[in-house]
């Protein structure tokens, strides 16, 4: 069984149940940490918000800088969970001095396009966090379940939009852009609709990883794994959320 979240798989908990833990991982227990790590991206991304409306010349400094060393410790965490205790909460916080300055930036860009004072930041807030409850709804009651072909159909389209974006920074970098899918017609909120709702999906398959470690008795800092796991799928869908926001303020 897989995760449609590239950081998190089943074959971990085969891996680290070898670990001597002297307690196990718990629902509550990782609900307390995906809490402390949000806190903490919270708390980086009003840092950053307030330095960069103060220093404006900073905001690609904590772009780059955040998303770049987010990256390092995002897959420094996927590769050695025995260090989440510790690799999550640095990757939240440069997730979350990224995200600041990166909504900053999505907010002023919509003020340009509208010449009003709209705010899609908030926009994207809620509807993050309506997806999630949404979504933990629908699997806790059975709506949604994880079954294998579920999984599997994530686990590609993700794949596949993955593949997509990799191409358009490869593509950027020799001044190439793909038309129409990053633009704001039609076609370009199509996709956006689409990269939504797979991101949603791949959070149905992070509570199948929490819950599945819980069951297999995974050891107590997994509980950070999972949080960590849950995490980089909010980061996504608030990034999608606005994305989507931005291009309808530009209808191409």
């Amino acid at each position: 069984m897989r995760s449609g979240n590239p950081v998190l798989s089943h074959d971990v908990f085969r891996i680290e149940q070898s670990a001597v833990a002297s307690t196990t991982m718990t629902i509550a227990g990782t609900v307390t940490k995906t809490a402390i790590l949000l806190a903490i991206t919270v708390a980086g991304a009003a840092v950053s918000w307030v330095h960069v409306e103060r220093v404006p010349e900073l905001m690609m400094t904590y772009i780059w800088g955040g998303m770049i060393s987010g990256l390092v410790f995002g897959v420094a965490t996927s590769f050695k969970p025995t260090w989440s205790p510790v690799t999550s909460l640095i990757y939240a916080l440069c997730e979350g001095l990224f995200l600041g300055a990166l909504s900053l930036f999505a907010d002023q860009y919509a003020q340009a396009m509208t010449g009003s004072q709209t705010r899609i930041v908030p926009q994207a807030i809620i509807l993050t966090f309506g997806t999630l409850a949404a979504m933990l709804t629908a699997y806790r009651s059975g709506l949604v379940r994880a079954t294998e072909k579920f999984k599997m159909g994530v686990v590609a389209a993700t794949g596949g939009i993955a593949l997509v974006y990799v191409a358009t920074w490869i593509l950027a970098m020799f001044g190439v852009a793909i038309p129409y899918i990053h633009q704001g017609g039609m076609i370009g909120i199509g996709f956006s609709v689409f990269v939504l709702v797979i991101a949603a999906l791949n959070l149905v398959l992070d509570f199948d990883f929490i819950e599945t470690g819980v069951q297999q008795g995974a050891p107590k800092y997994m509980e950070w794994y999972g949080a960590f796991g849950l995490l980089v799928t909010l980061v996504w869908l608030y990034i999608e959320f606005l994305r989507l926001l931005m291009k309808l303020q530009r209808r191409d």
